[in-house]
């Protein structure tokens, strides 16, 4: 049986909750691409990283701004890890250390808990990160690399990040334009599933209307473009129907909803087809957002009865505001996240003590066994019983205290007081 003395009074060496990775806020987009984990890559990953020396437990999560491993792990086993992460993406080692940040123990709670709640987002209070968590938190729980540790630690995240949702206003206040114009059409219409919808263009922009409104249950969506074909493809993804540029004053008769989103030097629309629409449609009103620079909608729309225009300008006065309302849930939201740490802070606490004993008393029972192995192959070899009881007993006296003496040595050399006043009480008599 091999022998590990060193673990002896050395608590440096235990498991510890560890996480470490890179973020929008530390590295650049050139960074983050190259260690990045498919999906592909993700299941082998998690099988390397566990079977690197004193992982007990590991997730991994990848997502476009962010990678991050989260691990039970021994201390000193960080510089493993990183070295880990940079050699399977093809990196030099200490490549990433200027981008690296770490976290230990309730920190990790921390920080995991923030990123649930949407506080560690490139847009403050976004819930999609929360959806990704789980995926990561699944994967790696289908491949057996969670135990009780990171099982306790992902469901208190989804809990906490349920909780922040739930008791502050942190995603109640749109925080993109494509979201406010939506959102501000709800504010007028009510009910969107009776309502029809013609966007201009075929951008991201108009693709992240296209599906908040399918989120609100539209009746129905038009993609006007200059190219047909990319219309076509965007709206086949959408289940939406597809036309021409040259069409939007014909379609504006049915349109209910219009918005526009294109790099167009001209206008697109103007005061002349949409009055004319709006006399087709018996002056049913018509709610329009210009999202363009240069506009799209000439600026004389905005003056007939019966439209309601809104500009990219109108919309990033409503952003600006909901930033300010999600800054002021943060707040709130870091609070809960405090008390939630504590609490977690005291189950890891009690978890780890018991751990820690546990693995000191079977290190020392290691121990006792190797003594009395050699003492019974002592008293073996020369039937002497006092000869082999001294051998036991200078054997373990001697094995029990290396490590603290290693420790005493060292704490002497560094005159770290501390130290040297825990190892003597370790000795002192009742």
């Amino acid at each position: 049986m091999t022998e590990n003395r060193y673990l002896i009074f050395n608590p440096f060496l235990y498991m510890t909750l560890l996480s470490l990775g890179i973020n929008h806020q530390t590295a650049p987009i050139d960074i983050r691409e190259k260690i990045a984990f498919s999906p592909e890559q993700l299941s082998g990953a998690l099988l390397e990283l566990q079977k690197l020396p004193a992982i007990n437990e590991s997730v991994i999560v990848s997502t476009c701004n962010r990678t991050e491993i989260y691990c039970d792990a021994s201390d000193d086993s960080r510089s493993t890890i990183s070295d880990w992460l940079s050699s399977f993406h093809n990196m030099e080692n200490n490549s990433l250390a200027p981008y690296l940040y770490q976290h230990a123990n309730h920190e990790v709670a921390r920080h995991l808990f923030r990123v649930a709640s949407g506080l560690d987002s490139m847009v403050l209070g976004e819930s999609q990160i929360l959806g990704q968590l789980k995926s990561s938190y699944d994967q790696a729980r289908a491949g057996n690399n969670v135990n009780a540790i990171l099982d306790r630690l992902f469901q208190h995240s989804f809990s906490v990040a349920k909780r922040v949702r739930t008791d502050t206003e942190i995603g109640s206040h749109p925080v993109s334009v494509a979201f406010s114009a939506v959102n501000l059409s709800k504010q007028i219409f009510g009910d969107l599933s009776k309502q029809r919808a013609l966007l201009i263009g075929a951008g991201e922009t108009i693709e992240l209307v296209a599906r908040h409104l399918k989120s609100q249950g539209i009746q129905s969506i038009v993609i006007a473009n200059r190219s047909l074909e990319k219309a076509q493809i965007l709206a086949q993804t959408l289940g939406a129907t597809a036309t021409s540029i040259s069409a939007v004053p014909d379609e504006l008769v049915n349109a209910d909803i219009v918005i526009s989103s294109t790099a167009s030097q001209l206008p697109i629309l103007g005061k002349g087809a949409t009055e004319a629409a709006l006399k087709l449609r018996r002056h049913r009103p018509i709610f329009m957002v210009d999202l363009a620079v240069p506009r799209d909608i000439e600026s004389q729309v905005g003056d007939l009865e019966d439209v309601y225009l809104y500009t990219v300008d109108d919309l990033k006065n409503v952003v600006d505001e909901n930033m300010r309302h999600r800054e002021l849930a943060a707040t709130a939201a870091q609070e809960i996240i405090n008390v939630e740490v504590t609490t977690f802070s005291q189950w890891l606490k009690t978890h780890q003590s018991a751990d820690h004993i546990r693995q000191l008393r079977n290190q020392t029972e290691i121990i006792k066994q190797q003594c009395i192995d050699k003492a019974i192959a002592q008293f073996m070899l020369d039937n002497d019983a006092k000869k082999a009881l001294l051998m036991l007993a200078n054997s373990l006296t001697n094995k029990m205290l290396h490590a603290p003496t290693l420790a005493m040595r060292k704490a002497i050399k560094t005159d770290d007081q501390a130290t040297i006043q825990f190892l003597k009480s370790l000795m002192a008599s009742e």
